[in-house]
């Protein structure tokens, strides 16, 4: 099957060589995202905040793919610090509803001033093949 590489407008511009979001059949996995405005630029903010740029950065990424949160599989949060994971959590809960996506949580090293970053699968439901 081919590779397809979604991109549109308003999304942060990669920092490396990889796709923001690639999709093969009905499979959507969508690169980590992170607090990046749309100039590629850092937003410096605490937790909560980069937690919600984060996620609506992977929202619309997803998008472009044409597939939404109700269509994530797994997700996987990378954060720098043990003490961000509650409030990265009720962040998080804000985004996805029940079932929930499965999930892991990592903490990791991370470029100086990101705190959160996050992936996703996603998979294209039937009726929008």
């Amino acid at each position: 099957m081919p590779r397809t590489v979604a991109t549109g407008e308003g999304l942060a511009p990669p920092a490396g060589p990889y796709s923001p979001c690639v999709r093969i059949g009905d499979t959507i996995a969508c690169s980590g995202q992170a607090a990046i405005d749309a100039d590629g630029e850092i937003v410096r903010a605490g937790i909560e905040r980069q937690t919600e740029i984060t996620l609506a950065n992977m929202v619309a990424a997803l998008a472009t793919a044409g597939v939404d949160e109700s269509d994530v599989l797994h997700v996987r949060v990378y954060l720098t610090d043990v003490e961000h994971f509650a409030p990265m959590n009720k962040v998080y809960e804000t985004f996805f509803s029940a079932p929930y996506p499965a999930r892991t949580t990592v903490y990791v090293g991370l470029p100086e001033g990101l705190l959160v970053e996050i992936d996703a699968l996603a998979v294209l439901p039937e009726d929008r093949r």
